[in-house]
């Protein structure tokens, strides 16, 4: 069963930038779908980026401000967010499902590890 830590998370002011980083246990490169769900106070936890070995994904709120990207060699994820808005505040969850296919999979009962989340913050 592969577990997954974020880290990264923080508070930064409106515009900033962060880098969210998903490590993970074992080899997931080729093997897996990684995706990025995001949580704010009272709302559902919805899709945000996935990576696979088909290619990059987005939900249309963060396409062109924030990237997907992944180390092999770390078997980690990483999420940079640049250009944050008022809107992007919530807790950061990191997901993982097996898949070898070319489905882009963007619903939370999709996938089948999660990781702890971390907390992101955007001040004015």
């Amino acid at each position: 069963q592969v577990q997954l830590v974020e880290s990264g998370g923080g508070l930064v002011q409106t515009g900033g930038s962060l880098r969210l980083s998903c490590a993970a246990s074992e080899r997931i490169f080729g093997s897996f779908n990684i995706a990025w769900f995001r949580q704010a106070p009272g709302k559902e936890r919805d899709f945000v980026a996935s990576i696979k070995w088909s290619g990059t994904y987005y939900t249309d709120s963060v396409k062109g401000r924030f990237a997907i990207s992944g180390d092999k060699d770390k078997n980690t994820v990483y999420l940079q967010m640049n250009s944050l808005k008022p809107e992007d505040p919530a807790v950061y969850y990191c997901a993982a499902r097996d898949s070898t296919d070319s489905y882009p999979y963007t619903q939370r009962n999709d996938f089948h590890y999660w990781g702890q989340g971390t907390q992101v913050t955007v001040s004015s």
